[in-house]
């Protein structure tokens, strides 16, 4: 945990924010450090992190759930970072259309 605080204080603004929220996810749940509620954590911590840079929030529909798994487990397994971007990426378009249909845009 010290060390991804560390990272958090020092590297984490250097990313794109959703890259960075995306990264707090992933490496949270690596840390594993609650016996129970680790996936909800991350996914918490993913969203503070995209609602304060202006982003919706990611919500993972059901639909959705084996890509998830499959694209953060790529991530934990190899390092292969990209699909699990693309899938919260994707998420974030989902949420702002809301916002575009109430505007009209």
């Amino acid at each position: 945990m010290a060390q991804f605080v560390d990272w958090y204080n020092t590297e984490a603004d250097q990313l794109h924010p959703i890259e960075r929220a995306a990264k707090v996810h992933a490496d949270f749940v690596g840390i594993h450090p609650f016996i129970d509620g680790n996936g909800r954590t991350s996914r918490l911590l993913m969203n503070l992190e995209l609602m304060k840079a202006g982003y919706p929030p990611c919500v993972i529909k059901v639909e959705n759930r084996l890509a998830y798994y499959d694209a953060l487990d790529q991530w934990m397994t190899y390092g292969k970072t990209e699909a699990f971007i693309k899938l919260v990426s994707n998420a974030i378009i989902e949420g702002f259309k809301p916002y575009q249909l109430v505007l009209g845009l």
